[in-house]
């Protein structure tokens, strides 16, 4: 599959495309001889697809799908669906994930918010900033702007 095959439509009919310009849509560049991250960034994209089909699905502490999340469980479910066992909480997922900078972050990267080293919380970054997460009790899983600089970024492979 080529490149051009995966960016969005409105692309394609335009012609060519740069990899900036795929970048900053979120879509994705085949590379040969990548494969660890071309087969990660699979998982991942799969992951996030799937917790944005549980947009409206209502929080419930403790909860892992199918129709109920709390933030934890949402990343969870996801990633099971994509094919990947995370553990339960979201501290343990941090643990889980390797470790990268907010620049080296790409739609499917787990976002992990902290207070000292504490972490409290998980969503599936999506891009633009946004993550898609189970946010508290009374709320849905939904698309939101990442709200704070406390956050920590975690890859799954």
């Amino acid at each position: 599959m080529t490149a051009l095959n995966r960016v969005p439509s409105f692309m394609a009919r335009a012609g060519t495309a740069s990899a900036l310009t795929i970048a900053a849509v979120g879509g994705t560049i085949v590379v040969p001889g990548v494969a660890p991250d071309a087969s990660a960034a699979t998982l991942a994209t799969k992951a996030l697809k799937i917790a944005a089909s549980k947009q409206g699905s209502p929080y419930q502490w403790g909860a892992t799908g199918p129709r109920r999340f709390d933030c934890s469980g949402l990343t969870l479910y996801s990633f099971k669906k994509a094919g990947k066992r995370l553990p339960r909480t979201a501290a343990q997922q941090y643990n889980r994930t390797r470790h990268i900078s907010a620049r080296s972050r790409r739609a499917g990267d787990l976002v992990f918010f902290h207070s000292g080293s504490y972490v409290y919380h998980v969503g599936i970054y999506a891009g633009a900033g946004k993550i898609w997460h189970a946010p508290k009790t009374g709320d849905v899983v939904r698309l939101q702007k990442i709200w704070t600089r406390s956050v920590w970024y975690g890859r799954v492979s």
